[in-house]
């Protein structure tokens, strides 16, 4: 069944993105959660003429995520954690903290943006995490975690 995408979806699509999928995950799931509709013809040809339209205001908004992105460049995080004597967290090291982080440097960024690379952070040391700031514009900031 094809879908339009009312919202970002997560491993599936992005908000607006046409999208086939199983018939009983579209009209169990996704569609009775507000997350989509069917795109049947009329959808799809109203859907093509508010694409054109916003065009200019996207390519707009993805300019400035790019400025973003280069200020955030060589940003590096050191985030403090207690510890163990043998260098083990206690709990682990998590988006919202590291979204926290960066709120005070001075950048807003939702916590649902982050990604950090490999499994959760459990030990002292350097990591990398991924910031999506546009569905085109992803940025790398390190981390390092310390010992309180």
């Amino acid at each position: 069944m094809e879908i339009l995408l009312l919202q970002d979806v997560s491993k599936l699509g992005q908000k607006d993105d046409l999208v086939n999928v199983k018939d009983g995950y579209a009209r169990n799931y996704l569609i009775p959660q507000g997350y989509a509709i069917a795109a049947t013809p009329s959808v799809k040809k109203s859907h093509a003429e508010n694409l054109k339209q916003r065009a200019h205001k996207e390519e707009k908004i993805k300019i400035e995520a790019e400025e973003l992105a280069a200020k955030m460049a060589d940003i590096s995080l050191v985030l403090g954690a207690k510890t163990s004597s043998s260098g083990k967290i206690f709990g682990s090291v998590n988006t919202i903290q590291i979204a926290e982080a960066l709120k005070a440097k001075g950048f807003e960024i939702d916590r649902k943006n982050i990604t950090i690379a490999g499994d959760a952070i459990k030990e002292v040391g350097k990591y990398m995490a991924s910031v999506k700031l546009h569905r085109d514009v992803k940025v790398d900031i390190s981390l390092e975690i310390v010992a309180e």
